[in-house]
């Protein structure tokens, strides 16, 4: 049995912050989750609500706020992290990043607790080196239309840094790379979401540019499991540690496999490459295995069937797979 914990999720009723807070509670830990239910969906808090170690504070990380119980590990997760969303108001999204982190280690150091930063691939920007190693700097557009995410958890990462060289906090980074599973919502506007919603709906699937750019799809399972790697390792990496699938595909190799699975995919359709759109993407891990212990198992033909159905059961889609060939009988 775990030696129970008091642990705040901010950003608990999003979509990682979900499994990760199901899984905290599997393991016998007290769970607060703080979110301001911008992007967060209620459906999750309330799968979670009825268990008496759970229960929510509604507030806004880049405001003050206040949880009164003594904690012991923190974790933030609080951002939009799709680029419609984190774009649609990119002011609160560069304060969350900056002044939800600071208030957010302030408090993991007044109560000596562990605190695990959720950063993102995004910091490398259109990477220049693959696969991206954590001692890239990066190629970062710091002005574009995505700089309030990509350089808002860039300062986010070193006001973590800073934090630890004073050794005022228990500091950890975590990059993550794309997630992907059930509980996504299926308008934030991320690749997989796209994808399969179009897919099931009879829609075209769009794919913007060529479809060559490439992204490394990392199930939510498996993140999760490197997340609580990341708290527990006894020793705090001095680096940020990317968490994520080192297994690449195209965009148009992630479509193909959507539309093998959906019978009423309808194909697909370009549109132009946004500004800044990554060319490539995928994690070097050999940190995460090396420190912590962690590689993913979940590979994305096993991931993909399951999330297609979380998105089928949203929408109201009955018998969306596709059957199976019947095989021949020998003549």
């Amino acid at each position: 049995m775990t030696d129970p914990k008091t642990i705040l999720v901010a950003g608990g009723a999003g979509f990682i912050g979900f499994h990760l807070s199901e899984a905290l509670l599997r393991q016998g830990h007290r769970v607060i989750c703080l979110d301001n239910f911008q992007t967060g969906a209620r459906r999750n808090v309330a799968a979670l609500s009825r268990h008496p170690a759970f229960r929510v504070i509604r507030a806004d990380v880049s405001q003050p706020f206040a949880v009164p119980e003594r904690l012991d590990r923190i974790y933030n997760l609080a951002c939009a992290a799709s680029p419609p969303l984190y774009q649609a108001d990119p002011v609160h999204t560069m304060m969350t990043n900056v002044v939800g982190t600071e208030q957010l280690i302030r408090l993991a150091e007044s109560n000596g607790a562990r605190f695990v930063q959720a950063s993102t691939s995004e910091v490398y920007g259109d990477p220049e080196q693959h696969p991206q190693r954590e001692d890239y700097v990066g190629h970062v557009n710091c002005t574009g239309p995505r700089a309030c995410y990509d350089e808002g958890k860039r300062a986010a990462e070193a006001l973590c840094h800073d934090m630890r060289r004073l050794g005022r906090a228990d500091v950890r980074i975590a990059r993550i790379f794309n997630t992907y599973g059930p509980r996504m919502n299926p308008d934030d506007g991320r690749i997989v979401s796209n994808l399969a919603v179009q897919a099931l709906t009879g829609q075209p699937m769009t794919i913007y540019g060529t479809g060559q750019q490439t992204r490394s799809f990392c199930h939510v399972s498996d993140m999760v499991a490197g997340l609580l790697a990341l708290m527990e390792t006894p020793e705090a990496p001095e680096q940020a540690i990317n968490l994520g699938n080192p297994d690449e595909f195209t965009i148009a190799e992630l479509a193909a496999q959507v539309q093998a699975l959906v019978p009423t995919a309808a194909g697909t359709v370009h549109q132009p490459l946004p500004q800044d759109d990554p060319r490539r993407r995928r994690p070097d891990i050999s940190a995460a295995k090396a420190l912590l212990g962690w590689a993913p198992r979940v590979p994305l033909a096993e991931g993909l069937p399951d999330t297609v159905d979380w998105f089928a059961g949203l929408l109201g889609v009955q018998d969306w797979r596709r059957p199976a060939p019947r095989a021949t009988a020998a003549r």
